[in-house]
């Protein structure tokens, strides 16, 4: 887990809401969930996973946050390993 004090920043790349995604959820407030992940907030994973993100930051990987929006619809935020691209999502379209 990034240390409270740590200044983190994730390279985005290029950023895609995926069609669905951007139908469903407000975007204020996938514009606030980017920013978390940028800053290596990355939602409601599972420790493990928060690790792997953690890991992937440091040593390169794919990294993968999970939020949800005031009306409960879960969404993902995808940067790639390469950090060419970020892609906002819902879970049934991975």
């Amino acid at each position: 887990m990034a240390n409270a004090r740590e200044v983190v920043t994730v390279q985005l790349g290029s950023v895609c809401v995926t069609r669905k995604a951007a139908r469903r959820l407000d975007k204020d407030e996938a514009f606030a969930a980017l920013g978390r992940h940028m800053g290596g907030d990355w939602g409601n994973v599972e420790y493990q996973d928060w690790k792997s993100n953690d890991e992937a930051l440091e040593f390169g990987g794919r990294i993968v946050s999970s939020y949800r929006d005031r009306h409960l619809q879960k969404f993902w935020i995808i940067t790639e390993a390469d950090r060419s691209l970020t892609t906002i999502l819902l879970p049934e379209e991975y």
